[in-house]
């Protein structure tokens, strides 16, 4: 079983950079293809970034790409997005998951999120 705890988010300016952590819990030493997503008031969960299992590989949505950096370093067993350039509309929870595949966004666990507000 997989457990994802995210943390980092909380409230910034906007045009300031944030970085999201998101730490696995697992009982094996299996790496996983990780995923970002976000839910905006309102609005449904969307994909935001994913990242292959040895950081080899990144993808991000169109709306993100150029500001949203994801990394991992797989001896913590950790995730990293970096946030540049923070807009109002970024505001939103932020959940890591674990992928079935790196190219599909297909959901094995999810995390709790982590809440970011982008104040103007």
């Amino acid at each position: 079983q997989v457990q994802l705890v995210e943390s980092g988010g909380g409230l910034v300016q906007a045009g300031d950079p944030l970085r999201l952590s998101c730490a696995i819990s697992k009982r094996t030493f299996t790496y996983y293809n990780m995923g970002w997503f976000r839910q905006a008031p309102g609005k449904e969960r969307e994909f935001v970034a994913a990242i292959s299992w040895n950081g080899g590989s990144t993808r991000y949505a169109a709306s993100v790409k150029g500001r949203f950096t994801a990394s991992r370093d797989n001896f913590k067993n950790t995730v990293y997005p970096q946030i540049d350039s923070l807009k109002p509309e970024d505001t939103a929870v932020y959940y890591c998951a674990t992928l079935r595949y790196y190219n599909e966004n297909v959901v094995n666990d999810w995390g709790q999120g982590t809440q970011v507000t982008v104040s103007s």
